[in-house]
């Protein structure tokens, strides 16, 4: 990967009605907060986005590290297609779900091992995801050696996983799936195929997705200033990204 200045990359351009558009959710379209469940979704936001997938036939996905049921929860009522546990899980439709396996005795031992570290700093969090865990010291930076030397140690005991590293996280999860075969798998499914797949994301997480979105001939947007990438195109922030959907949603669902 060659490191790329940041004002070297353009901002993306206006979203069009035959994209597929692929978007990471948390330092993303949301602001990080110091806890997963704290996070906000702006007002508007999910009026914006249910006018935005309409006019693209429904070719919005949401690609998070969460659960899809917590991103259902997030923007209940609304329930676009989805992969989530950095593409583990993956819904291609509203209703259609692919669920992985049931979480190793050596994954909740770690988790157990985890939590006792984390309740030795405040706002520390350890976030049970099934069938990984996400070690979070964003609120807490001292826990940050800790919980790594932790995550590094239970690895040895789980065949099969890897660490991912995020903003002020650490993730034990499987090593079989990533955004990038997400991303992959979604651009093979109706509504998204035969599209132009357009990826937005902000973390190290979102470069598999960035690099497969390339591959396909598509657009990838990084959100932020984190170097070095695979995107193409870049928006300052949280912000700048909602205002470009927003933009997208008003004018492209005016002629839906």
């Amino acid at each position: 990967m060659s490191a790329t200045a940041p004002l070297a990359l353009p901002p993306p351009p206006p979203v069009q009605s035959d994209w597929a558009l692929f978007l990471d959710v948390d330092g993303c379209l949301l602001d990080f907060a110091d806890a997963p469940e704290a996070v906000v979704v702006p007002e508007g936001l999910a009026d914006a986005l249910a006018r935005l997938s309409r006019a693209l036939g429904g070719a919005l996905a949401f690609v998070s590290g969460r659960r899809i049921v917590q991103l259902d929860a997030l923007f209940a009522p609304l329930r676009f297609p989805s992969a989530g546990l950095h593409g583990l899980e993956l819904r291609e439709a509203a209703d259609l779900a692919h669920v992985p396996d049931a979480a190793p005795e050596a994954l909740r031992q770690a988790r157990d091992a985890a939590e006792r570290i984390a309740a030795g700093y405040p706002g520390a969090r350890v976030e049970d995801k099934g069938i990984a865990i996400a070690l979070h010291w964003r609120a807490a930076p001292a826990a940050r050696a800790s919980l790594e030397a932790t995550a590094a140690a239970a690895l040895a005991q789980l065949p099969g996983y890897r660490l991912q590293y995020g903003n002020c996280v650490v993730e034990l999860r499987p090593a079989h799936a990533d955004k990038g075969q997400a991303v992959q798998r979604l651009m093979g499914a109706t509504p998204f195929a035969g599209r132009l797949p357009v990826y937005a994301g902000d973390d190290l997480t979102d470069e598999d997705a960035f690099a497969a979105t390339n591959a396909l001939g598509g657009v990838s947007v990084r959100i932020g200033h984190r170097e070095p990438t695979y995107a193409t195109h870049t928006l300052a922030d949280t912000a700048a990204l909602r205002a470009w959907l927003s933009e997208a949603a008003a004018r492209l669902g005016a002629r839906a």
